[in-house]
């Protein structure tokens, strides 16, 4: 810990299907109270390399950090927050895996989600396959995606969200967490009621696993960092204050 440093960093980490414009209105609430935070960009390309990238990121920054982690990010940053000066995990709708477990098998231990139905696959290339092999990459079906990702944000703009995803590869629901940073770190968790995409029974099991801090709102859609900027930034001002 640090008894006497300053601010602890927020790193902000999106999931998959989205970019860091996710966070705009949580940004403005944290930095509204003086707290110090970045958003970077996650190349959802894989757990693995997705965590060390995001570890590559807070080594990087002087001082205390606490990671925060909507959806996806939230494997990353169970991961990632390993990391020495990390002093508080948030997780915001999240998948919260343990050491060893993949978020397939994390969300398979609960019935699926809305989600499953509506993914498109893909392929891409990759320097990582021979011989001309593509790899899978997923997005969300774009009429179905207000419905599954934002369904208490404005249709204005969860029609743009629709038609600016970014797609996963699939390779990130089977790689494995190397690590579960919620063992040795406090943990917070934001639990999405009404969310669609990921079952809130997966969110409830990961928080209730890491002894996490539980904020619960019942009619919250998966989208809940747009929709309720101000109770997910109480929910991190309070990891900040616990961390400070």
């Amino acid at each position: 810990m640090y008894p006497s440093a300053p601010t602890p960093t927020v790193v902000l980490v999106h999931g998959a299907f989205a970019d860091a414009a996710v966070w705009i209105g949580v940004i403005a609430e944290l930095r509204g109270c003086g707290i110090p935070v970045i958003a970077p960009p996650n190349p959802l390309r894989g757990l693995v390399s997705d965590a060390a990238y995001l570890a590559s990121v807070v080594s990087q920054i002087d001082g205390p950090v606490v990671l925060v982690g909507h959806s996806y990010g939230g494997a990353l940053i169970t991961v990632a927050g390993e990391a020495e000066n990390v002093v508080g995990l948030v997780y915001v709708a999240a998948f919260i895996p343990y050491e060893g477990e993949s978020i397939g098998e994390l969300r398979g231990r609960f019935p699926d989600s809305p989600l499953r139905t509506y993914l498109k696959e893909r392929t891409y290339p990759t320097h990582l396959l021979v011989d001309g092999d593509l790899a899978v990459e997923v997005t969300i079906d774009e009429a179905a995606f207000p419905s599954v990702f934002a369904a208490d944000v404005s249709e204005d703009i969860a029609t743009v969200l629709a038609a600016a995803q970014r797609p996963i590869a699939a390779v990130a629901f089977t790689e494995k967490a190397s690590a579960a940073a919620w063992r040795t770190k406090p943990s917070w968790a934001l639990v999405a009621g009404a969310d669609r995409a990921i079952n809130p029974d997966v969110q409830r099991f990961g928080a209730q696993r890491a002894g996490a801090v539980v904020l619960e709102l019942p009619d919250a859609s998966h989208a809940v960092a747009l929709s309720e900027p101000k109770q997910v930034a109480g929910v991190i001002r309070d990891a900040v204050r616990a961390t400070s």
